[in-house]
């Protein structure tokens, strides 16, 4: 079969290397895709947002199913526009997958439905939002309510912080419309843990667990970022934290999504907080999350093709999801000054490297061809530096060895990703 992926990113890498092993799959194209991809798919040049564009490459190229990577066409309902076509798609629709495109739309779900989360406001008006403030216990979190690349959570320690977070948010407009709408939030202290799950609309099957490092700094300083490394599994993560949100948190929200006629087919992403009070919904998200697929994808013995086909069909009770008894790290290599600014077109060494070795990925996350041959950087975050290893200590140690293989002229990583093992 042939297979397209929308997206060109380290999680598009991912998720296309992980097709590749597939015994149903014969040919694999990418929309956009990097360097890194060209590897093995034929990348093409289509944007991620031009549905039209990509409904009619998948046409013309006889493509038996899609697979949507990004959040942005998932939201603007890029998987109502294959299936308007008669295409094959994997991915929630446009009126599921404001699970993730509205903070508030989440929230609302979670306290209609009795979804542990933390106590929230919502506000249109900054007026409100500050007047609000004036009487909120500090620290608090604001949430721009639309897509913002992972960067819209703003963790205010003072009611001057959190000022001028509405003011960055709703006035100087930093994440354009996404800011029309905020979410003040409840500050909740624990561990934050990340799951990944695949659902075809009634059944749900959780992935390995794993955590995120969204801050730019090493010690969690620093803007936030859309992820610099990641481990799974978490050792946080515990059978009893798993029962609790099995019987609270997953099955619930799938249900919760059907009773409002908005059946989800396709990845929930539950962001949680391991609160003294027991696990609470950070935030879901309705795709794959990015950097954490770099170290879920590499663990899973499933043929994710099989899984992407049932979640469609409907028939994902039929399987049972099976993962390597290991652990993975992924350190992000990215670009000095990103989040912020940043230079791009630097010259990449050292990739052959990974090619040889076993337990080690390299998963491009902005580069492009400079001419024929040479590589290039090309984004704030420009490589995952992912390794396996017998547990997280291995990996982790694995993982920041093969960040050495590879240079580049503006590299910069933290030195802390998966520093949380060893307190476990």
């Amino acid at each position: 079969m042939k297979v397209l992926v929308v997206g060109g990113g380290g999680r598009e890498h991912a998720i296309v290397w992980k097709i590749a092993q597939s015994p149903k799959v014969d040919k694999i194209y990418c929309a956009p895709g990097n360097a890194g991809i060209a590897e093995l798919a034929e990348c093409v040049p289509i944007g991620a947002m031009e549905f039209d564009k990509l409904v009619a490459f998948a046409k013309e190229a006889e493509i038996d199913l899609t697979v949507i990577g990004m959040d942005d066409p998932l939201v603007g309902g890029v998987v109502d526009a294959f299936e308007a076509a008669g295409l094959r798609v994997f991915g929630p629709r446009k009126n599921a997958a404001i699970l993730e495109g509205s903070k508030a739309f989440s929230k609302d779900l979670m306290k209609k439905y009795n979804i542990p989360t933390a106590a929230y406001e919502t506000f249109t008006s900054a007026e409100e939002a500050l007047a609000y403030l004036e009487t909120a216990p500090m620290p608090t979190v604001l949430k721009a309510d639309g897509l913002a690349l992972g960067k819209g959570v703003l963790i205010c320690n003072t009611l001057e912080e959190a000022k001028e977070g509405v003011k960055t948010l709703m006035l100087d407009k930093q994440f354009g419309t996404a800011g029309d709408k905020i979410v003040i939030e409840e500050f909740m202290t624990g561990r934050e843990v990340s799951v990944l799950s695949f659902v075809d609309g009634n059944t749900i099957r959780i992935m390995t667990s794993a955590q995120d490092h969204k801050r730019a700094l090493d010690g969690d300083k620093g803007l936030n970022t859309g992820g610099m490394g990641t481990f799974s599994p978490s050792p946080f993560y515990t059978p009893e934290v798993d029962a609790f949100c099995k019987e609270y948190i997953y099955q619930a929200t799938v249900d919760a999504m059907k009773a409002e006629g908005r059946e989800f087919k396709g990845i929930i992403f539950f962001g949680l907080m391991l609160t003294e009070k027991g696990p609470k919904v950070l935030e879901y998200n309705a795709r794959f999350g990015d950097p954490e697929t770099q170290v879920v994808l590499p663990r899973m013995n499933n043929d994710i093709v099989e899984i992407f086909e049932a979640c469609i069909d409907g028939t994902l009770d039929q399987y049972t999801l099976d993962f390597e008894d290991n652990a993975a790290v992924c350190v992000v290599l990215a670009s000095d000054g990103y989040p912020v600014k940043y230079e791009k077109g630097y010259p990449i060494e050292g990739l052959d490297r990974f090619k040889d070795n076993d337990g080690y990925y390299c998963f491009h996350a902005g580069s492009k061809f400079d001419g024929d041959e040479q590589i290039v950087t090309n984004g704030g975050r420009v490589l995952g530096i992912t390794a396996t290893g017998s547990d997280l200590k291995e990996a982790r140690k694995n993982a920041y060895a093969a960040t050495e293989w590879v240079s580049f002229a503006n590299k910069y990583m933290r030195h802390d990703i998966g520093k949380a093992i060893d307190e476990a």
